[in-house]
């Protein structure tokens, strides 16, 4: 191009490269014929008169020959007509009158918001969402409970009432403090709401997993249980092993230190009943008779079994995250095997209940029914409950409570990457021919492989690598959370927020532009408030409350949002408790957006890559045990 200035010819190629960039077209514009792309300045309300991207290339190139410039004004839909301008002369001060002209052509103008988010400043492009003011500065925590529980549910009369579980089986009716005030969680945990710890198996890797409230539950009163159990202590623990032939499983291969007996635990969902002298809502504890065994599943290995169950916010089914068994690798395979339930998020109707010879002509594993719209109920060789697959231990999925159509799901990753998911119908996630955006390769492989070429996978959206959280211990665990909707803190609302079960780093993730599936992380610094009832405990010297572990996080009616850990429930509070700035406001009213965009195959892979280079990390002895047990589940 004959460009004889060095620090113009720079500029030139770093903007012709642009061309190669994640978010090319983007960037150029969707009706743009130009060579150039958008040009970052620095306010684009002011119609670019001020310093930026775009003015630097002006005042290294404005005198410099350039030719066959990506800048020539016939490049253009409209070229300027200007009595100065020479057809002869190809420096960009022959060809536009000022930097003004240059910057109002080559820059997005501020009055498309969507293009003006989309600029090149020299480098990969990275999605810039918010100004640094209205960013999170922090999230400050109130310690409101000393207990260790694994599970925080509000209470579906919408009241300040919340369910907490213990990981032992026991489910408890607690008041929370009212609004503004220091007070701590009430309950009496001498009376539990419900009590099936004599059903549940609770060493190690094993425990209640979960509860869920049927959309109805005022009226029938019916909720239901996630847990593990041990058929040889309980007969009606056992169901159909998940290791059989049909999946390619052989039981006696599956051997491990724990047990020699195959398929001796399981994963169950159980209904439970709020009726009985009184209406649901004013129940104070209910009977430990089970009334329907939904589910019952053998499971292979003692680890990965997710176990989470949530009810669809539009559809009313009942969601159920199943891990893929355990052992190293996935070595059956079971995650990408469409006719094992393993590695599977499953999508059930506990409404319509089957007859037994609809249980036994469908190979059913309980007393429900399949959707019509579950992708696969048509399909002949994969399993009609599947509605995604692909997954090693999801471990808390949540919906978000503004745009229920966006489906969150964390993945504990193997050994290097711990992954969210924005989760859609007949999703496939990868696992285990992916772990995150990387290929893996197995240890082992008695079940067969699956090949690159013959999935089509949807790449996380969110995650991070273990040795950007501890590079010394290595080894972590990702925590899902929610899309926080709170008043507490304006700076956190619309971000989906997730952290480490280590408790020493915390995530807020946001989508932008909206709708777009793009998505960027920052990490939060966190602190606990002087103010909480209960004195915070502190890491060292540091300002990082004591966690121990991070169990999960929870959500009351307000949809405040609290963490679940191995040293108490803490509450996200206003940040200005603990001297955190935010300088945004709330919205002042809600616009859903539609389905989000899932990100697929190997287009994915390029625009991942990028995105994922964003995501770089710029009080008992028997709570105690209870986070080894958390640890060691979650590994």
């Amino acid at each position: 191009m004959n460009i004889t200035s060095q620090i113009c010819s720079e500029y030139i190629k770093e903007i012709l490269c642009a061309q190669c960039d994640a978010f090319a077209a983007e960037l150029h514009g969707p009706h743009d014929t130009k060579s150039s792309p958008n040009l970052c300045n620095s306010n684009a309300s002011s119609v670019h008169e001020s310093k930026g991207y775009c003015s630097d290339v002006w005042d290294a190139c404005r005198n410099v020959s350039i030719t066959d410039s990506p800048f020539s004004p016939h490049l253009l839909n409209s070229a300027p007509s200007h009595p100065r301008l020479s057809a002869n002369n190809d420096t960009l001060s022959a060809q536009w009158p000022s930097r003004r002209d240059f910057c109002a052509a080559f820059a997005p103008p501020a009055s498309d918001p969507y293009n003006a988010s989309f600029c090149f400043d020299g480098g990969p492009y990275q999605f810039q969402s918010e100004k640094q003011d209205t960013a999170p500065k922090g999230i400050c925590l109130q310690k409101v409970e000393l207990g260790a529980y694994i599970n925080m549910i509000p209470h579906p009369d919408g009241s300040n009432r919340v369910f907490l579980a213990s990981q032992s089986g026991k489910v408890w009716l607690a008041t929370l403090p009212e609004k503004g005030s220091s007070n701590p969680i009430t309950l009496n945990e001498s009376a539990p709401y419900l009590d099936i710890s004599n059903l549940v198996v609770d060493n190690e890797e094993f425990g209640f997993l979960a509860l869920a409230f049927h959309p109805n539950f005022l009226q029938n009163g019916r909720l239901f249980v996630s847990f593990n159990c041990d058929k040889t202590i309980w007969a009606d623990c056992a169901g159909k092993c998940s290791c059989t032939s049909d999946v390619g499983c052989d039981p006696s291969q599956v051997g491990n230190a724990v047990t020699s007996v195959p398929c001796r635990y399981s994963s169950v969902v159980s209904e439970y009943s709020a009726n009985s002298l009184t209406s649901p809502a004013k129940a104070l504890k209910i009977s430990s008779k089970e009334v329907r065994r939904i589910f019952t599943l053998e499971l292979p290995y003692v680890s990965h079994h997710a176990g989470q169950i949530l009810f669809g916010p539009k559809d009313a089914y009942l969601y159920f995250m199943l891990g893929d068994g355990g052992g190293t690798g996935d070595p059956f395979n079971f995650a990408q095997n469409n006719k094992s339930l393993l590695g599977k998020i499953l999508r059930l109707d506990v409404d319509n209940m089957p007859t037994t010879e609809e249980i036994a002509n469908l190979g059913l594993w309980g007393n429900y029914t399949i959707p019509d719209t579950n992708p696969f109920k048509n399909e002949r060789l994969a399993r009609p409950e599947i509605w995604a697959l692909g997954f090693r231990n999801p471990w808390r999925c949540s919906f978000d409570s503004l745009k229920p159509l966006y489906f969150y799901c964390a993945d504990v990753g193997q050994e290097t990457y711990e992954e969210v998911n924005l989760v859609t119908k007949g999703g496939n996630y990868g696992w285990r021919v992916f772990e995150g955006p990387n290929l893996y390769n197995p240890p082992a492989s008695p079940g067969g492989n699956t090949t690159e070429s013959s999935i089509l996978p949807i790449f996380p959206i969110l995650g991070y690598y273990h040795n950007q959280v501890d590079p010394k211990q290595g080894a972590s665990a990702i925590i899902g959370g929610y899309v926080s909707r709170s008043e507490q803190d304006p700076c956190i609302y619309g971000r989906y927020l997730y952290a480490d079960l280590y408790g020493s780093v915390m995530w807020a993730g946001l989508e932008f532009p909206p709708g777009s599936g793009n998505y960027s992380a920052t990490t939060i610094n966190f602190t606990c408030s002087a103010s909480s009832h209960f004195p915070c405990e502190f890491v060292g010297n540091s300002t990082i409350p004591k966690f121990q572990y991070i169990f999960s996080w929870g959500q009351d009616n307000d949809r405040n949002l609290y963490i679940l850990s191995n040293g108490g429930i803490f509450k996200v509070i206003s940040p200005a408790a603990c001297d955190f700035t935010c300088k945004k406001s709330l919205p002042s009213q809600f616009q859903p957006n539609s389905a989000p965009v899932p990100t697929r195959s190997s287009t994915a892979i390029s625009s991942h890559a990028s995105r994922s280079a964003s995501l770089s990390i710029l009080s008992s002895n028997t709570s105690f045990m209870l986070g080894l047990i958390i640890w060691a589940w979650l590994m």
